[in-house]
C-alpha cells in the first residue's frame, strides 16, 4: 500500500499559565484526532534513529462490533507533529500462523528495536476460548513501518494467560529489554534475553500500584522510572494513572491520576519525548461518538520540578 500523507489545520495551544512562553510551548500540533481517515485506539508512540516520530496503533473496524473485530494494524509518522504519514497495513490476524481460527482481537500493541531490527508486539488469542487463550506476538522488520514478519510469540508466560494483554517493551539506557503486560488488575514484567523473544526471569508482579486495570506504558525521566496505566472506571470512563520507581521492575510509588476520563469508557496512552518536548499519546471516541470507534490524539505532558506530571490538558477532548 502507498504511503497516505496527511496535513490537518494546525492549532497553536498554550497548556501553562505563564506569561512568558518558552520555545518548548509554541510547538505546533496537528488537530485532534489526528488521525481522521479510518478509527484507530491504543496508540504506542516511540522516536527512533532517523528522526521521525512513529506511532503504532489498534484499529478498529467500521462499521463496529466490538473488540473482537479489532484488526489490521497501521503505522504513523511524523516529523514535526502537524503532518502525519499513514505507512499502511503492516500485520492482520490473517498473518498469525498459531492464531485465533476466527481471526479478531489484535489488541494494543508496541514495538521496540535493538541491533537494526524493530520488533513489533501484539496480544493475539490463539483459540477460540480468547480469553484463557492470550500470547502476545512478536513480528519482525528491518524497517520501522513494513514488511513485519510473525516469528512467534514470548516465550516463558506461563500458562496463567487469562485476560492479560497490552504488551509494552522498554529498554533502558544500558541495553537491558524489559516486557510488561497486564489485564484482571495484574500487571507483570521482567527481564527479556538479548533475542528479544524469551524472557529472561520469571515474571514479577507489579507493587504498589493503585487501581490498575490494562494499558501499561514504562518511560524514564532523569533517572525515575515511570509506569502508567489505565484504570478501571467504565461508567465514569478510564482515567491514566501513574506511579514511579528507582527501579524498571519496581516496587512503584502511586503519583496519582495525569489524564481523566476522555469521553470513551477506555483509554490507552502512551509518553514519550521529541525534540525537547514531552507528550501524551491517547484515544477518543469525538469523530464517531461511539465507544468502538476511536480515534488517536496527542497533547503536550508537562512535569513539575519535583517530577510528578501535571494534569494533560486535552485539546481532542469531547464536548458532550
Amino acid at each position: 500500500m502507498k504511503n497516505v500523507v496527511f496535513s490537518i489545520v494546525a492549532v497553536l495551544i498554550a497548556l501553562t499559565g505563564c506569561k512568558k512562553q518558552t520555545k518548548q510551548e509554541e510547538v505546533i500540533l496537528a488537530e485532534n484526532p489526528f488521525v481522521r481517515h479510518l478509527y484507530t485506539a491504543d496508540p504506542s508512540a516511540h522516536v527512533w534513529d532517523d528522526g521521525r516520530l512513529y506511532v503504532y496503533a489498534s484499529h478498529d473496524i467500521d462499521p463496529p462490533r466490538g473488540c473482537d473485530l479489532m484488526d489490521r494494524y497501521h503505522v504513523f509518522s511524523t516529523d514535526d507533529m502537524v503532518n502525519w504519514t499513514d505507512h499502511g497495513e503492516i500485520l492482520n490476524s490473517g498473518q498469525v500462523p498459531w492464531g485465533r481460527p476466527e481471526g479478531g482481537f489484535m489488541w494494543a500493541p508496541d514495538c521496540a528495536y535493538r541491533d537494526g531490527m524493530y520488533y513489533y508486539y501484539f496480544p493475539h488469542p490463539s483459540g477460540t476460548d480468547w480469553n484463557h487463550t492470550w500470547k502476545v506476538g512478536v513480528a519482525t522488520s528491518k524497517q520501522p513501518a513494513g514488511d513485519f514478519v510473525v516469528q512467534g510469540y514470548v516465550e516463558g508466560l506461563g500458562d496463567d494467560t487469562f485476560a492479560m494483554i497490552d504488551p509494552c517493551v522498554f529498554i533502558d539506557d544500558d541495553g537491558q529489554a524489559y516486557f510488561y503486560y497486564g489485564g484482571g488488575a495484574r500487571c507483570a514484567g521482567a527481564r527479556l534475553k538479548e533475542n528479544m523473544i524469551e524472557l529472561a526471569e520469571p515474571l514479577t508482579f507489579m507493587e504498589g500500584l493503585t487501581d490498575f486495570h490494562e494499558a501499561t506504558w514504562v518511560h524514564k525521566k532523569d533517572d525515575v522510572y515511570y509506569l502508567s496505566y489505565s484504570d478501571n472506571h467504565p461508567k465514569e470512563g478510564n482515567r491514566m494513572n501513574y506511579a514511579t520507581s528507582n527501579s524498571p521492575l519496581g516496587p512503584w510509588k502511586y503519583q496519582g491520576i495525569y489524564m481523566d476520563p476522555t469521553g470513551c469508557d477506555t483509554n490507552h496512552g502512551s509518553i514519550v519525548e521529541y525534540k525537547g518536548q514531552w507528550y501524551a499519546f491517547y484515544h477518543n471516541k469525538v469523530l464517531s461518538g461511539q465507544g468502538n470507534l476511536r480515534s488517536i490524539c496527542v497533547d503536550k505532558l508537562y512535569y513539575n520540578p519535583d517530577g510528578t506530571i501535571q494534569k494533560v490538558v486535552q485539546t481532542g477532548r469531547s464536548k458532550e
